[in-house]
């Protein structure tokens, strides 16, 4: 029997049997069916406890359901969140990587713009060293071409070292002989006389009027052959018997590695031949690497006093030679300025006088290689 006071477990509501009080319809009700209002009214006219644990019920059931629904709610959100925070790091990985790749490509740009700016600093370099070397053999030639010219000068005035032409100096000829001339009649004692004024350097102090000469015929066929058409190249008849009968052995010294640079370096006209005296001059500016001593000479290798020393090209090496090395390169030398004044068209003489020069060019080789040089002063 109920005493009237609450159960201690208000969480567990006595069975409903117990209370013989019947239900009650107040209305329709839209979430859950509608329970009696209240149990039997007491003879007083109140309600009963029962009706209000009821009541406590019905708030328990909604909170339930408000409870079930929010957790619903809140399940969607959250999955809606989730979605979307996985969206965002997806999109972040995307961009993330963009970032990345946009990093290497500027750290390639910028490297290969580095690149190509030293590529760029290289070649002006190169391109300022090959300007700079240009002008110093421009200016090489220059002085070369001047002195070339000064030469000239002297050679258009004398026509010849060896042989004046005298149809081109009229004083030369005796009052008895003013007439036209022709052949060798030049070579008579009145220029040959003349000759160790003209050319003191080359050494030629041979007289001319007391030796007969008679022109080769094969050796001027081909000097005639090589005139109408002048070349340096050394495959042609004429040049070929010349290098072969006295270039080659003129300049064949003991030291067959030098004697080549030499060679070379006369054919080029690159050749450089100094006095040891102009170097104790404080004038030289660059430091030279020198070979040998002034008591042997580098292309024979014999102990001689060495007066002069020669460079080749550009280079800043020098080689001492002797005496008889000098003479026998100035002798290869003075023929090759000859040739060379011939095939630029600044000799203007007839056939046989060139031809006569060359022979005597060619002479003064064959004294030098066999040991035969001019004293120095």
């Amino acid at each position: 029997m109920w005493s009237g006071q609450p159960h201690p477990d208000e969480g567990h509501p006595p069975p409903l049997e117990a209370v013989p009080v019947p239900w009650k319809s107040v209305g329709p009700c839209k979430s859950h069916r509608e329970s009696p209002r209240g149990l039997a009214e007491t003879p007083g006219g109140e309600e009963g406890p029962a009706a209000a644990q009821l009541d406590v019920l019905r708030l328990r059931s909604s909170s339930m359901e408000i409870r079930e629904k929010g957790s619903e709610f809140l399940k969607e959100e959250l999955h809606k969140a989730q979605k979307e925070l996985k969206l965002k790091d997806e999109e972040c990985e995307r961009l993330s990587k963009v970032r990345e790749q946009l990093e290497r490509e500027l750290e390639e740009l910028t490297a290969s713009l580095f690149e190509e700016a030293h590529k760029m600093v290289r070649e002006a370099n190169m391109k300022q060293a090959a300007s700079e070397k240009q002008l110093k053999e421009a200016r090489g030639k220059i002085d070369m071409l001047q002195a070339e010219v000064s030469a000239l000068k002297t050679l258009v005035l004398t026509s010849t070292p060896a042989s004046p032409n005298r149809e081109l100096h009229p004083q030369l000829l005796s009052p008895t002989k003013a007439g036209p001339r022709k052949g060798h009649l030049r070579h008579k004692s009145t220029g040959s006389t003349l000759c160790p004024a003209v050319c003191p350097a080359a050494g030629h102090t041979l007289t001319l009027d007391k030796e007969g000469k008679e022109v080769d015929t094969t050796l001027f066929a081909e000097f005639q052959a090589w005139r109408e058409s002048p070349t340096l190249d050394k495959t042609c008849p004429f040049l070929e018997r010349v290098y072969r009968e006295d270039v080659g052995p003129c300049l064949d010294f003991t030291m067959r590695e030098l004697s080549a640079l030499v060679r070379a370096a006369v054919e080029d006209n690159t050749l450089t031949i100094e006095p040891v005296a102009s170097q104790s001059l404080p004038t030289v500016k660059v430091a030279t690497v020198e070979f040998g001593s002034t008591n042997t000479c580098a292309l024979s290798g014999l102990a001689r006093a060495c007066r002069h020393r020669i460079r080749l090209g550009d280079s800043e090496s020098h080689y001492y030679i002797s005496p008889s090395s000098r003479a026998r390169i100035t002798a290869v030398c003075n023929f090759f300025t000859y040739i060379r004044y011939i095939q630029q068209g600044l000799v203007r003489q007839e056939a046989e006088p060139m031809f006569w020069e060359i022979t005597r060019l060619r002479k003064e080789m064959s004294l030098a290689k066999l040991g035969f040089f001019p004293q120095e002063a």
